[in-house]
């Protein structure tokens, strides 16, 4: 293809993408812009991961994209429906057109002179550089070529598969097989029932330490009776806003008084499974939301277990033998395959190298602006959704912020808009308020974050629709500027003037 020079490069075509570019649409029409995706098809996280039973662990209704609300019964939503939906938004909003396959970014460089990023991208034909005023980076937070993967002693001694669910083999027939899951998260939750449904012999969670699992109605009664009496868009609106407010409220509720939120957990798990297997194995050393809640429709997960087609064993791996896994205690676990539900591997940015007129820029290194920009970075956003909601809440934030600030520039004729530092900022906390493994072994690759706003990040709806509001992108800390009136040849960007290819 041929190199592309537009006002505005959006990376990645998943659900943040894809919405990314719909907003673009919608509030700055006057802005050109194109969506360049790595892998040769869209759906992001919900195309890539195919394990048995994947499914959204947020309510669909704020999952779903606000311009195109969430239309079902259903709370959560598998990923086969989530992929169609974001492939059935971008046709709809006409941007599908605007996505670009196969085009791997690995390096942005700004030039001070042209007020432009020159975007290198690795295709089937080789590397092809593109231009822009604005780079939007749509890439989530984990890399999508390799999971955490834990060194297990004795994994090669095993006979059987060993399958990390972001790499399902679309071959593996669970039927009649003894499986073991190791891990306690979301996605081991989600297994586990999926795998006795397909008719596994027993599939058995393996967990180090337990979380906590809430069960949750697996539809919406109010939406189902604002549909019968509602007119449509009133009736998913009130449906939005309800899910929204009681999600907010129970982790606000939950961080408060934390003691109130075990015990009304503990109760909902001994209804399934008796006090007993609660206390053993369903009661956790943290407190509820330092790390994410595993939500289970309608309890599937505890009922599967409460069937006797699954259980769960709270030990350490001490070893892989040919036949299954041995576990602290001394005791086999027997196996015919093992799925490690052991988590993702934190990605910031893409794994994008950033350079400003040559100089190495890492956002690691740099100071977190309303969760979205980056201290001293013109024409630089991330898209990072919540960790303790819908993601697509936080996405669609940053997206109007986005459209905002490209408006804005427009309207006094800038060329870049750049966040600039307070000197007397003083470092708070990393900007993901979880202790779950797979955010603490990447801390270091995270942002920095202040401890007073714009420089926090509050993982709070109300809080962030307020600070990014579009009426306060001109808050005296973003900084608008017009070029140099005449730019040195050294600062022009390399790929300034490139044919196609």
């Amino acid at each position: 293809m041929k190199s592309l020079h537009v006002d505005v490069l959006v990376v990645g075509a998943g659900l943040s993408g894809v919405g990314a570019a719909c907003r673009l649409a919608q509030l700055s029409p006057d802005r050109s812009f194109a969506v360049l995706e790595s892998r040769e098809t869209s759906g992001g996280t919900w195309d890539l991961f195919r394990y048995p039973g994947v499914r959204t662990d947020s309510d669909v209704h704020t999952f779903g994209y606000p311009f195109r609300p969430w239309e079902g019964k259903h709370t959560l939503a598998s990923g086969e429906s989530i992929r169609d939906y974001i492939r059935d938004t971008a046709r709809e909003f006409e941007v599908e057109d605007r996505i670009h396959y196969g085009q791997r970014v690995i390096s942005a460089a700004f030039s001070w002179g042209t007020g432009r990023w020159t975007v290198k991208s690795e295709t089937i034909d080789g590397l092809i550089e593109h231009t822009a005023t604005f780079l939007y980076l749509c890439t989530g937070y984990y890399s999508y070529d390799t999971g955490h993967v834990v060194d297990f002693p004795g994994r090669a001694e095993f006979d059987g598969p060993i399958i990390h669910p972001q790499f399902w083999p679309e071959t593996f027939d669970p039927t009649g097989k003894r499986i073991v899951v190791i891990g306690s998260g979301a996605t081991a939750v989600t297994l586990v029932p999926a795998l006795a449904d397909r008719g596994a012999a027993h599939v058995t969670m393996l967990q180090r330490s337990p979380s906590y699992v809430l069960p949750i109605p697996g539809s919406d009664a109010l939406g189902a009776g604002a549909g019968a009496i509602l007119p449509k868009r009133l009736g998913q609106r009130l449906v939005r806003g309800k899910n929204l407010l009681l999600n907010v409220g129970q982790y606000e509720l939950s961080r408060r008084f934390p003691r109130a939120s075990r015990r009304v957990i503990a109760a909902l798990n001994r209804a399934y499974l008796g006090k007993d297997a609660v206390r053993e194995h369903f009661t956790p050393r943290y407190e509820p939301w330092d790390q994410r809640m595993c939500f289970v429709p309608d309890g599937d997960f505890l009922r599967t277990l409460k069937s006797g087609r699954a259980s769960v064993v709270t030990d350490t791996v001490d070893t892989f033998t040919p036949t299954g896994i041995r576990v602290g205690n001394g005791d086999e676990i027997r196996a015919d395959a093992v799925v490690t539900a052991t988590g993702l591997r934190i990605e910031v940015a893409g794994g994008i190298t950033f350079t400003k007129d040559g100089q190495i820029f890492d956002p690691s290194d740099s100071w977190f602006y309303k969760g979205a920009m980056f201290g001293g970075a013109p024409n630089l956003a991330v898209c990072l959704g919540y960790t303790n909601n819908s993601w697509t809440l936080r996405a669609d934030l940053t997206s109007r912020f986005v459209c905002a600030v490209l408006n804005e520039m427009s309207a006094r004729g800038a060329a870049t808009a750049t966040p600039r530092l307070d000197p007397d900022l003083d470092e708070g906390e990393p900007p993901f308020e979880l202790s779950a493994g797979y955010v603490q072994r990447s801390r270091h690759l995270f942002p920095k974050q202040g401890t007073k706003k714009p420089w926090t990040v509050r993982q709070n709806y109300f809080h962030d629709r307020r600070l990014m509001s579009p009426k306060r992108v001109d808050d005296g800390i973003l900084e608008f500027a017009a070029l140099p009136e005449k730019p040195s040849v050294d600062s022009l960007p390399l790929g300034a003037v490139v044919g196609g290819s």
